[in-house]
C-alpha cells in the first residue's frame, strides 16, 4: 500500500505536474480560439454589410429601370389613345351618310 507523502513540495504533487498544465492549456486554447472566432465574426459582419450595400444598389437600379419602363408605357398608351381618336375621327369623315 502506497502512502501519500505530504512532505513533498507543492510543485511535485501530481495535480500541479499533470492536471494544472492541462487545464491551463485548455483555457489558453479556448481563449485563442475565441479571439480567432471574433476575427471571423468581424469579417462575416463586414461581408454582410458589403452584400447589403450591393443589394440596396441593385434594388435602386431596378427601381429606376421600372420607373423608366412605366414612363415609356405611359407615353405609348397616350400615343395609342391619340391614334384611336384620330382613327375614330377619320372613320366619321369617310363613312357613308346614313339615311
Amino acid at each position: 500500500m502506497k502512502v501519500y507523502n505530504w512532505a513533498m513540495a507543492w510543485w511535485q504533487q501530481p495535480f500541479f505536474q499533470v492536471a494544472l498544465p492541462v487545464i491551463v492549456a485548455f483555457f489558453l486554447a479556448n481563449w485563442s480560439q475565441s479571439k480567432a472566432l471574433d476575427g471571423i465574426n468581424k469579417r462575416i459582419d463586414d461581408l454582410r454589410d458589403s452584400i447589403n450595400r450591393r443589394i440596396d444598389n441593385l434594388e435602386r437600379g431596378i427601381g429606376q429601370r421600372l420607373d423608366s419602363i412605366d414612363q415609356r408605357l405611359g407615353r405609348i398608351e397616350n400615343l395609342l389613345m391619340d391614334h384611336d381618336r384620330r382613327i375614330t375621327s377619320l372613320e366619321e369623315r369617310t363613312s357613308p351618310i346614313r339615311r
